[in-house]
């Protein structure tokens, strides 16, 4: 039939047909996990203990995965409590139901799996995902995400010759249902009992310090070249300061922005935050070096006995790490950390997920509509028990979740009257939600009242810091505001005494969790949700495997309800294959 058309018209044959499999009948990558949440034994600090692994890894395994693409994440519950796991910044377009956090979900129980699906949708950086209920976290159970460019998107910056991700935490001995009863009962967590690097413990770098027999992280590196270092403190309430001997840290992300490529010799990382920094291998590897974090803004004498050390080992490497580990900030010097933290700031000439530039947003000229000021204290007695409180509201998580109560019209389950001040009178428990308004442009004002430096976090959103400092907030405050490249972000430190200001654009509709992330805080009641509703209702349906529970339990048959986990292609996938088939024989017959 071919046989006597020109060359040229074999190659648009053949162009036609790429286009055809390749784009035409494309979709966003799907990639496919599966996971046993479990009790595990590790001995991080020397002494054995039940930590929560996942597929029996402590910490979990890394999502690498590349921006756009879709995540089925099969999770099955062998603790012995029910369990969810949060997505740590994924913003979960249009799809609050796979947030993973009391107010979108029931939780899996005990037994039983549940698969999450989302997209993750133009988005690129460093995140980490962990289990949000009941105090989990401080058993571990917690893995990082790494979101890459597409192809067609560059990096602002060299690629790097390797990427190296460090999860850094204060950790105690105690268990976390330990922890959880001395909290629910007024007992402060004190000064951690150790600091991890990826779940070990810490480098003997002092005899009378660290114990022998402590399993310790090695970062091994080749000379001259230079690595992406993602670093994420996944701990329960210390910021810590990060820092390697005798290199410095470039810092070029963080949550998901690029930021103005700045050195530092060390900075400080508060609870829920994550950076990347550019790491050099310039030194004359002499010895190995020493990597650091330590305990910051911890009033104990015994925070100075709880460093967390890891190893950075160049191939060519002379001998062990030796000598005293890199000084750390200055802990009477309050301004140190605030003027740091000022100091990060939007790189907006960057593109990220999308060919535009960061800063094409300009959210400097846009006029805000709404204004919440919030004021945290120290836990209290509040009728009878232990509660933390955000403009003296205490969140009570209902038995029935926010979601799907708002889904079904399950009256009485929660109000959507959250102050936007302090209100004059006793704090109370409730379930008080912020009405959202869609596209609405909102200032945020977190106020610290306690001892301690607070993290506070919105799920759903990158919000943008455009302040900080000490003292209350006024309204002359917003004059110092940078309303130009202040950094976009999920999680934000509000220092003690302090206040911190934020702006979020309200486009993201559905129930997202506004939480402190030190997770004494959170777990005594530190949290609100933020109801989003699109009147045009874009939001992405009722999952099919949803679990019932509350109000809603009736509707739970069985387990048989939920969808079960499957590496089989996705359905784009399958097409593609069939239709690549059958071009195929149609080809080889024409051939003959």
């Amino acid at each position: 039939m071919f046989s006597g058309l020109p060359n040229y018209c074999y190659l648009l044959f053949f162009s036609l047909l790429l286009c055809l499999t390749t784009v035409c009948l494309a979709g966003d990558p799907y990639i496919y996990y599966d996971w046993t949440v479990s009790y595990i034994t590790a001995s991080p600090l020397g002494v054995n203990q039940q930590v929560i692994g996942i597929n029996g890894q402590f910490p979990g395994p890394i999502l690498n995965v590349t921006t756009n693409w879709n995540v089925v994440v099969n999770v099955k519950n062998n603790l012995d409590e029910p369990m969810l796991l949060t997505w740590n910044g994924i913003q979960q377009r249009k799809d609050s139901w796979q947030d993973g956090v009391s107010g979108t979900n029931c939780p899996i129980p005990a037994g039983w799996n549940w698969t999450y699906e989302f997209q993750v949708k133009d988005q690129i950086g460093s995140f980490f995902y962990f289990p949000s209920l009941s105090f989990q976290r401080a058993g571990g159970g917690y893995g990082g995400i790494t979101i890459n460019n597409r192809n067609v998107i560059p990096l602002p910056f060299a690629t790097p010759d390797g990427d190296i991700t460090l999860f850094i935490s204060d950790w105690f001995i105690k268990t976390h249902k330990e922890l959880r009863q001395e909290v629910e009962n007024g007992v402060g967590l004190g000064a951690p009992d150790g600091i991890l690097f990826n779940g070990l413990g810490p480098y003997r770098y002092d005899n009378a310090v660290v114990s022998g027999g402590i399993a310790y992280q090695t970062v091994n590196v080749e000379p001259g070249k230079t690595y992406r270092l993602r670093v994420h403190n996944v701990g329960v309430s210390t910021s810590l300061n990060f820092r390697i001997q005798s290199h410095n840290l470039l810092l070029v992300e963080t949550e998901g922005s690029y930021t103005v490529q700045q050195n530092y010799t060390s900075l400080d990382i508060h609870v829920g935050q994550s950076y990347s920094f550019l790491v050099t291998m310039d030194q004359n590897a002499s010895s190995d070096y020493y990597i650091v974090a330590s305990p910051r803004f911890v009033n104990s004498s015994d925070s100075s006995k709880s460093v967390g050390v890891s190893v950075l080992h160049y191939s060519n490497s002379q001998g062990p790490a030796a000598g005293p580990l890199p000084d750390p900030p200055n802990e009477s010097d309050t301004y140190f950390s605030m003027s740091q933290a000022r100091s990060i700031r939007w790189n907006v000439s960057a593109g990220a997920a999308r060919p535009n530039p960061q800063g094409s947003f300009k959210y400097g000229e846009i006029t805000v509509t709404d204004v919440f000021v919030l004021h945290n204290r120290p836990a209290e007695l509040i009728e009878g028990k232990w509660r933390t409180t955000l403009s003296g509201i205490s969140y009570l998580a209902p038995s029935t979740p926010l979601k799907l109560a708002q889904q079904f019209n399950i009256p009485g389950v929660f109000k959507l009257d959250f102050p936007n001040k302090m209100m004059n009178r006793p704090a109370k428990v409730d379930t008080s939600v912020i009405n959202g308004t869609y596209k609405a442009f909102v200032e945020i004002i977190f106020q610290n009242n306690d001892t301690t430096v607070q993290s506070y976090h919105l799920d759903g959103y990158a919000f943008f810091v455009v302040g900080m400092d000490y003292g209350p907030w006024t309204e002359n405050s917003r004059s110092t505001y940078n309303k130009w490249d202040g950094v976009a972000r999920c999680t934000t430190q509000v220092f003690p005494g302090a206040w911190t200001a934020i702006l979020v654009f309200l486009d993201n509709a559905g129930i997202w969790n506004l939480r402190a992330q030190n997770l004494d805080s959170w777990y005594l009641g530190q949290e609100t949700y933020v109801s989003v509703v699109n009147p045009e209702i874009t939001e992405l349906p009722v999952p099919a495997n949803t679990i019932f529970c509350g109000a809603l339990s009736p509707l739970q048959k069985d387990q048989a309800r939920r969808v079960n986990f499957s590496s089989a292609p996705s359905l784009t996938k399958t097409i593609k294959l069939i239709f690549i088939g059958f071009v195929v024989s149609l080809l080889g017959s024409f051939m003959r």
